[in-house]
């Protein structure tokens, strides 16, 4: 049996607890506009713009196909990036106030004819796509470049996700009351209110984390990555195309519940005040991402993942098996969250070894490029694919804004937030045991890219 030779290695930076801090820090700031957005805009569109459900969901979706061709864009602007700052640091300042403004401007809802209002949010949403892709791909693409071990890795990405949890938590937990307060009965007054509170908090933590952060690993030939090197690192990645397809299906699934719960409640339970409640519970997910790090002492990362999405589904069947009983809609409510707060950290944590076997494998680390794709991309993607089936079936099913709903309208508020969610995160569930093979290969990667590293 051969040897196994351990070669030398640069000293390790260690990553102290402020910057740690600092990167959880970026996803929870980011989270102050984006879960307005995430939970909120199509619910703000039909019941506040009063915008058609399925011009709505159109929007969206328009809005995400946009995000497919700016994603790819993004991630080659990343790489070519070279400044003082490092390549992904400096876009958290350059982007910070006008992500923020364009958030503003989504929630502004001018008075325009219904024609108007289609055109402005439209053009608006278009706009917040490609920004929120600018500002947050580079959270990811971070992540590989600030330490080359993938176990430290691991443990940075949780401190991503509780921050993200977080920023979601205090998100639900506020919105609606205070746009009940600021509004005084006018929504629209209220919510931009809200909104402004929250983006100018959303650029003011953003620098500070710029200020805390820095980039470390320097792969060989990698200060200036075009786009056709970067395609080239794709090819036959196939770690990369395994966690593209599972994060895009499980971002169609997590937005999807998301944006339904509003109308589930609000209809289904004819309890407004419910959303509040349930979407303020959220923080539940942390438990599963502190876990993260002591499951992957004992489990690999695919297998958590794996795991993660079918607590999810498991949480998803209870509720839909409770009916009207609130209680079981907790129970099960609870469960989803802690296998989606799982699920939802994995491929961010796994997507930097995907960049380091395109690197293995092809001689270019790309990590703009993957890492955009893998999770900017399949975050928009999702979003806007999810609130097209939401703004379909409310309108395939009869839903009228702000009135009781028909029992056909109520079979499509049901079937969407309970068959397409738990359908679509047990799909990804394939691809989530898939990737194990490569997982295997982690090891002998490291110590092979460490040779060429400097």
């Amino acid at each position: 049996m051969d040897e196994k030779v351990t070669p030398k290695q640069p000293p390790r930076q260690k990553v102290g607890w402020l910057e740690k801090l600092s990167y959880g820090q970026l996803d929870f700031a980011g989270q102050l506009v984006a879960t307005v957005v995430g939970s909120y805009l199509m619910y703000f569109f039909t019941d506040v713009a009063l915008l058609p459900a399925a011009a709505a969901g159109t929007i969206m979706l328009i809005a995400r196909v946009m995000d497919a061709v700016g994603a790819p864009v993004w991630g080659t602007l990343i790489d070519m990036t070279h400044t003082k700052w490092g390549k992904a640091r400096p876009y958290f300042l350059w982007l910070a106030f006008p992500y923020a403004v364009t958030g503003i401007l989504l929630f502004w809802a001018p008075s325009l004819s219904t024609t108007g209002k289609i055109w402005y949010c439209g053009i608006a949403y278009i706009i917040y796509g490609v920004l929120y892709l600018g500002i947050n791909a580079p959270i990811t693409t971070m992540l590989p470049l600030i330490t080359s071990d993938p176990q430290e890795r691991v443990v940075l990405n949780s401190w991503r996700m509780v921050g993200s949890n977080l920023g979601v938590f205090v998100v639900n937990s506020l919105t609606l009351p205070l746009v009940a307060v600021f509004g005084g009965g006018n929504d629209i007054k209220g919510f931009r209110i809200f909104i402004v509170i929250f983006a100018i908090l959303n650029v003011g933590l953003t620098l500070f984390s710029f200020a805390h952060t820095k980039e470390r690993v320097k792969a060989k030939n990698s200060e200036h990555v075009t786009l056709k090197q970067g395609i080239h690192a794709m090819k036959k990645n196939w770690p990369w195309i395994i966690i593209v397809v599972g994060n895009f299906l499980f971002w169609i699934a997590q937005q999807n519940r998301q944006q339904a719960m509003v109308y589930y409640f609000t209809y289904y339970f004819n309890n407004k005040d419910l959303v509040t409640f349930f979407n303020s519970i959220g923080l539940i997910q942390v438990v599963g991402v502190v876990a993260i790090p002591f499951m992957n002492k004992f489990m690999s990362k695919s297998r958590i993942w794996a795991f993660g999405l079918a607590v999810a589904v498991l949480g998803q069947i209870i509720i839909m098996m409770s009916g009207l009983s609130i209680a079981g809609a907790i129970i099960g409510w609870l469960v989803a969250l802690v296998g989606s707060g799982i699920a939802v950290s994995m491929p961010f944590a796994m997507l930097g070894s995907a960049v380091d076997f395109g690197e293995w494998k092809n001689g270019i680390n790309a990590a703009g490029l993957l890492t955009t794709i893998g999770s900017a991309f399949c975050m928009s993607m999702g979003q806007g694919l999810a609130g097209y089936l939401n703004g379909a079936f409310l309108s395939g099913f009869g839903y009228v804004a702000n009135h009781a709903q028909t029992a056909q309208a109520l079979t499509g508020i049901k079937l969407d937030f309970n068959w397409v969610t738990l359908i679509i995160y047990a799909l990804a569930i394939i691809p989530a045991l898939l990737y194990q093979k490569y997982e295997n290969m982690e090891g002998q990667i490291t110590d092979d890219l460490s040779k060429t590293r400097m």
